[in-house]
């Protein structure tokens, strides 16, 4: 791997992470185009190590104050336990299904499909939902769902940020608050992440590349940045239609690119 094409990954991971498009496809997209099918394991790590450092600066307030009032009875309190809640499902997927998943869905077919529902049910979301509640008023079975959704997203191409912004917006929250719902919920799935890859790593797998490690890792921090402060900015304004439509000239784009190779 050049530093261009480490460049070029962190950019597409940071972006794509956090803007509904799905990191999972678009880097798959990426490594057909390079040539390569699979990314190595501390290539990933130090890709979701960017974007959880980008989601820690963008948000540090909020996480302090849902930290100091995890076991309070009051609002920060009230939504920390349901990030909390909602982080089980994933965790608990990503535990049992993780290696499944890698070796029978990992690929660019599978992204072509689940692009092309998510794109289908962000219009139909986008128009019937009555997205009129803020993330105050968030309840235990809305992070349950919100949750379920997550958990979905480890499938390529359905996109973490966009299931969880998609059942936000079906459970009543308007798309900027189901936005920061899904970025406070990225923080411990990201983290569990990338904490679960460094102990199940083989002793040998971070020897080489650290100069490709870092550059990954500031790639995708700044681009994940960016992609948080638009995206809010853009969905108070907004709605979701756009990032329905992208998905779907993607999963044509990509269909013919397989078929044509």
């Amino acid at each position: 791997m050049s530093i261009i094409e480490a460049i070029i990954l962190g950019l597409i991971q940071g972006l794509t992470e956090f803007i509904p498009v799905s990191s999972s496809g678009h880097l798959l997209a990426a490594h057909e185009l390079f040539g390569a099918n699979e990314s190595t394991l501390a290539f990933d790590v130090a890709l979701h190590i960017g974007t959880l450092l980008a989601l820690i600066i963008f948000f540090w307030k909020d996480l302090v104050a849902l930290a100091r009032n995890v076991f309070a009875k009051n609002e920060h309190g009230k939504l920390a336990r349901i990030i909390i809640l909602a982080t089980i499902p994933a965790a608990a997927t990503g535990f049992l299904f993780a290696d499944w998943i890698d070796e029978n869905l990992r690929r660019p077919e599978t992204v072509v499909v689940t692009m092309t529902i998510m794109g289908l049910l962000m219009l139909a979301v986008e128009h019937y939902a009555s997205k009129k509640r803020t993330i105050d008023s968030i309840k235990t079975t809305d992070g349950l769902q919100i949750g379920i959704a997550q958990a979905l997203a480890l499938v390529p191409g359905v996109s973490r940020s966009g299931a969880t912004i998609t059942m936000g917006m079906i459970r009543g929250l308007t798309p900027a608050d189901a936005a920061r719902m899904s970025f406070l919920m990225a923080v411990p799935i990201t983290a569990g992440a990338i904490l679960g890859s460094l102990l199940t790593a083989d002793s040998g797998a971070f020897d080489d590349g650290m100069s490709m490690l870092v550059v990954g890792i500031l790639s995708s921090l700044v681009s994940g940045i960016f992609a948080i402060k638009f995206l809010i900015s853009f969905l108070s304004k907004n709605s979701l239609k756009v990032f329905g439509i992208y998905r779907l000239v993607f999963a044509v784009g990509l269909f013919l690119f397989l078929v044509l190779k």
